[in-house]
């Protein structure tokens, strides 16, 4: 293998952490930010682009870090490496509610192309990029527009994705139709597209939007219940600011418990 050997543990239900086990000098890198807690013989180390073996020269740093902007992410990634003897442990915390996805990316053709904000951590001498989508319906109406996240290697990575994750297999020429904002990732072969909702009522009142993404087999697709946009969106309409009210959680005081609370 190329990347680095790790052994993990995943904590907790719907707000979980992932705790990697490192050998002397394996090191694990990961998104700026999220980390949790490590071991006091772990070295962390703030660099441009993913630290992967095959990035050589200022240059080559320089452009692939600038690539990650493109995605919404942090020019740096941090990198955590065992100094000491024996075993050390880093373990890293889910930005919000949902699962980590482990995924051994050997397993899977050395390539997952996956949304821009699911990826967590991984060995290093994983290479962490950008997938651009060539179909312009995709690009403007996918969902992520036309960047996605690949993750190139033989290591160990791990996602995030918002509520609960279901994977599916597609077998040759199978088709799977998803809500654009639920996609998490997916393997090389599946091929993606999006169509019009069928339907002026479906397009109007169904609540799906537009489009919906076509995911052909052959391939494995990760699904998320629960997008942070969707979550966000949620919070924004129901909060004070917005007029949102107590009406949604149940009480029987309604309006009036607004004001005894001072809303």
């Amino acid at each position: 293998m190329n990347a680095h050997e790790i052994d993990y543990k995943i904590f907790g239900d719907d707000l979980q952490c992932v705790e990697v086990e490192l050998d002397p000098n394996e090191t694990v890198i990961a998104e700026a930010g999220s980390m949790m807690m490590m071991d006091g013989n772990i070295e962390m180390n703030t660099i441009f682009g993913d630290g992967s073996k095959n990035e050589k020269g200022l240059m080559n740093k320089l452009f692939k870090a600038g690539k990650r902007v493109l995605t919404g992410e942090s020019l740096f990634m941090t990198t955590y490496t065992h100094r000491g003897v024996n075993k050390a442990h880093v373990t890293f915390a889910a930005p919000y509610p949902g699962k980590i996805v482990p995924m051994q990316l050997s397993e899977y053709g050395g390539k997952i192309i996956c949304q821009k904000d699911a990826f967590l951590c991984a060995a290093k001498g994983v290479s962490v990029g950008i997938a651009f989508q060539r179909r312009l319906g995709v690009g403007f109406f996918g969902g992520e527009g036309f960047i996605m996240q690949k993750l190139e290697g033989d290591g160990m990575s791990f996602l995030h994705a918002g509520g609960t994750v279901i994977k599916k297999t597609l077998k040759e020429g199978e088709l799977l139709e998803v809500d654009t904002g639920c996609i998490v990732a997916f393997t090389q072969r599946v091929d993606y597209n999006i169509r019009f909702q069928k339907g002026i009522k479906n397009t109007l009142f169904g609540g799906e939007g537009l489009f919906i993404a076509k995911l052909q087999g052959p391939g494995d697709v990760w699904i998320q219940s629960l997008p942070f946009s969707r979550l966000a969106d949620r919070i924004y309409a129901n909060s004070p600011k917005q007029g949102g009210s107590r009406k949604g959680e149940g009480s029987i005081l309604g309006g009036l418990g607004d004001l005894i609370d001072g809303r």
